[in-house]
């Protein structure tokens, strides 16, 4: 495509772009104010024509761009994109079950800690690989696990722990790592909703062996549908890689072919010498890969990164200062001194002496165009999955109990759990809300509390 052309093309799509955004906007019915959302331009959508034409439909030059762009802005060794964050949960964990690590693999029966408040695919690989997981309380204030009950959860079979930077707000890594030191723990950071948040100055998801990430509209910048893992180590990125790529020996790119220069001098398994490498398998696999496409559309929203983190936190601390009149009624976000979080949400609990609950609360913001919603699974232990399945499971330092016959004193060793499970939910701080949003936000909840 010559310079005249691709100016032109351009141009007009800059021209589309601008029509089309604002005709939707015009178009839309309310002014209902989402609790996330995606903000995209032209430059995605130039993007997106590019990948098109090229017609390289699977992984190629926009992945490669877009993998190092993330690594670069994390510091990090190594960054695998996947199709979703809930597939980079599933490859994160998979793949410390991998005979390749030897005697440091999770095995059947093995324990992972982790906590009942939270997305449900964070808990779900865990249970899937045939291990068990440990749910430990968290603190209301925060959202994030209670520290001083993770070793007390501790077991002889504990072998990692797998949580989450809940709605942006980092957990105290320092003191989870020097926990992860002592027992010899594997530690998983589920940053999909904190991209860009730091601990003692370090990004969430790279203090950890491994590090997730998701780019669902909802999140920090998109893909449409799409995720990351991260990590450090070597090793564990070529485990990640075959278990991304169908489990096989291989690494070469799609469309490569002997990257190794040794395709047909390998003897493996108990498969004939030379067996083509490509063919190779060395891990129970999948295919979770994305579309140059997709990666076309995170290359255009990292060059916006550091505006969406600052919008985000702008918007969060807007609403936190003009929150602070109403904390008779709620408990506010709390931060720890060593963190910077990177928002996801603005959660608030409703104080148990409230003449009010939260499904009037929130039914009344819905009414009057304020989106809200709840953290996540609330406490996953009474969730239909589990109440509907005999899974096993611990919580904090109980026996061995099993999902289908917790009872209403089991679900009372999780009492801030309960709490937020009844009384917590957020409101959005995305970059598309602006100042008249929140000031509109503060208005309608100083209604509803007269």
């Amino acid at each position: 495509m010559s310079n005249l052309i691709d100016k032109a093309l351009r141009n007009l799509i800059k021209f589309f772009a601008c029509i089309y955004y604002k005709n939707v906007k015009k178009g839309q019915k309310s002014k209902y104010i989402p609790a996330s959302g995606k903000i995209l331009d032209e430059k995605e959508l130039f993007n997106m024509i590019d990948a098109s034409l090229d017609m390289w439909l699977t992984t190629g030059h926009f992945n490669d761009e877009f993998e190092k762009k993330l690594s670069d802005f994390l510091n990090i060794k190594h960054c695998l994109t996947t199709n979703s964050g809930s597939s980079a949960n599933l490859l994160a964990l998979t793949a410390l079950t991998s005979r390749q690590l030897g005697e440091k693999r999770l095995k059947t029966g093995d324990e992972v800690i982790s906590v009942a408040a939270g997305f449900p695919t964070t808990i779900n690989p865990i249970i899937q690989n045939g291990l068990i997981p440990v749910f430990v309380d968290i603190e209301v204030g925060s959202c994030n696990i209670k520290i001083d009950e993770i070793e007390k959860s501790i077991t002889e079979k504990t072998r990692a722990i797998f949580i989450a930077h809940t709605l942006g707000n980092p957990f105290n890594l320092e003191k989870i790592s020097e926990i992860c030191e002592k027992y010899n723990l594997w530690l998983i950071e589920d940053s999909c909703d904190a991209l860009g948040a730091k601990f003692n100055n370090k990004y969430t998801g790279t203090v950890g062996h491994i590090g997730t990430f998701s780019f669902y509209p909802a999140h920090h910048i998109t893909m449409g549908e799409g995720g990351a893992v991260v990590t450090n180590d070597s090793q564990l990125y070529k485990i990640l890689l075959s278990f991304r790529d169908w489990g096989r020996d291989c690494w070469c790119s799609p469309g490569k072919d002997d990257t190794c220069k040794n395709r047909f001098n390998h003897q493996l398994g108990n498969l004939p010498y030379g067996y083509d490498h490509k063919y190779i398998y060395s891990n129970l696999g999948y295919n979770l890969k994305i579309t140059d496409w997709q990666a076309s559309i995170a290359c255009a929203q990292m060059d916006k990164l550091e505006n969406f983190i600052q919008k985000r936190n702008q918007n969060f601390n807007y609403l936190y200062e003009n929150f602070k009149k109403f904390k008779d009624y709620f408990i506010l976000p709390q931060v720890m001194s060593d963190s910077e979080p990177s928002w996801f949400g603005f959660f608030l609990s409703i104080k148990e002496h409230a003449d009010f609950d939260r499904l009037k609360l929130t039914k009344y913001l819905e009414e009057n165009n304020i989106g809200t919603r709840l953290l996540f699974s609330g406490n996953i232990l009474r969730q239909p999955v589990f109440v509907d399945n005999h899974f096993a499971l611990r919580i904090k330092d109980s026996d061995i109990l099993y999902s289908d016959e917790i009872m209403e004193e089991h679900y009372k060793m999780l009492p801030n759990t309960e709490f937020i499970m009844n009384n917590t939910f957020w409101i959005g701080v995305y970059p598309g809300i602006e100042e008249k949003d929140l000031n509109y936000i503060i208005e309608t909840f100083e209604k509803f509390l007269r």
